[in-house]
């Protein structure tokens, strides 16, 4: 039976431009294809000596109702002996710098050294700002240093003691560790000697250390360190730690965790509030002047301007003037009579 296909069914040689078309396109897809082989075969492979290729830098999200953390970041706990959250904000780049120059290490194996070393983790602490210029610049610090812990709380001087409780919550989230230590970034630490007196043996689980002290109670408003709360505390703090460092052992940082947002009372100061706090707990008070030294000896484990300033008074200056200094830096380490 003859065809009765129309001749548009036809076969017909293809038009000249389909043909260059196509040959353009396999052309094209063959170019792709080799550079995309040559790229993965001739770019460097970045090498790594950390044990731990993870970012150091975290943020820590949370939940405002419920009080637990919600951040993705936050796999497994890393095991350390405590734990240290150098607390800083968002003027404070130049006290970050002078650190980093001195006695904190300025990239992420030498974090990692120190911790092998003396079982202390670092860290800097920070929370967040409205100002989009000022969160840039931290974010090209992070990535830069990638030394951070970054707290979903606004960094506010006011709102320290809520800085404090989110600081000690998160630590406990991403570290196992024995203790956990707050200080400022405006003193001159030993991390070796902190070690040592971490390590030592206690029989009391629940430890409070610090450079403790008394005093009266401020209730002029004029003054820096203002109690608005002074008529709960009458004329004279109870004994408590200084707050530029202090350290609190994993039983007490696990009650505090335990607290449900504003169920304790928040005082002006964070130190106080801590303070307060310890109180209503069955902890041991363990004071220990060496936290709080003036000048560096044999035994000094924190260096700063005590009483004069809390922490040391040109802190950046400072900073880099004491690391110069044998007494500092190399003095051999001596047991304290403490």
């Amino acid at each position: 039976m003859p065809s009765s296909s129309p001749k548009s069914f036809l076969r017909r040689p293809p038009p000249l431009f389909k043909s260059r078309r196509s040959s353009f396109f396999i052309l094209l897809c063959l170019v792709l294809f080799l550079f995309a082989f040559f790229f993965a075969f001739l770019r460097p492979v970045p090498t790594s000596h950390c044990l731990n290729s993870k970012p150091r830098s975290v943020r820590v999200l949370w939940d405002h109702a419920s009080s637990t953390q919600s951040t993705s970041q936050v796999e497994i706990r890393h095991k350390v002996m405590a734990f240290v959250g150098i607390q800083t904000g968002f003027g404070s780049a130049g006290r970050r710098q002078s650190l980093r120059n001195t006695w904190f290490p300025s990239d992420p194996l030498g974090l990692q050294r120190l911790e092998e070393a003396t079982g202390l983790a670092f860290r800097f602490v920070i929370g967040r700002t409205g100002d989009r210029s000022k969160m840039s610049a931290l974010q090209k610090e992070i990535a830069q240093y990638d030394d951070f812990i970054q707290l979903d709380i606004e960094e506010e001087y006011s709102k320290l003691p809520y800085k404090t409780l989110a600081f000690f919550k998160a630590a406990y989230a991403l570290f196992e560790a024995d203790f956990y230590v707050k200080a400022d970034d405006d003193i001159y630490l030993r991390p070796d000697r902190l070690s040592l007196l971490l390590a030592k043996e206690r029989s009391h689980p629940q430890t409070y250390i610090g450079c403790m002290k008394k005093g009266p109670v401020f209730t002029d408003p004029k003054l820096k360190w203002y109690e608005p709360l002074a008529n709960l505390l009458g004329k004279e703090y109870f004994l408590h730690a200084y707050g530029p460092i202090y350290a609190l052992s994993a039983d007490v940082v696990s009650s505090l965790v335990a607290l449900r947002n504003n169920s304790f009372r928040m005082f002006s100061n964070e130190d106080v509030t801590i303070g307060a706090w310890m109180l209503a707990m069955n902890v041991n008070h363990e004071n220990n002047h060496e936290l709080c030294a003036p000048e560096c000896t044999s035994t000094s484990i924190a260096v700063w301007d005590i009483p004069k300033c809390s922490g040391l008074c040109n802190p950046e200056k400072k900073m880099l003037e004491l690391h110069q200094m044998e007494s500092c830096t190399q003095s051999a380490t001596v047991e304290s009579d403490e």
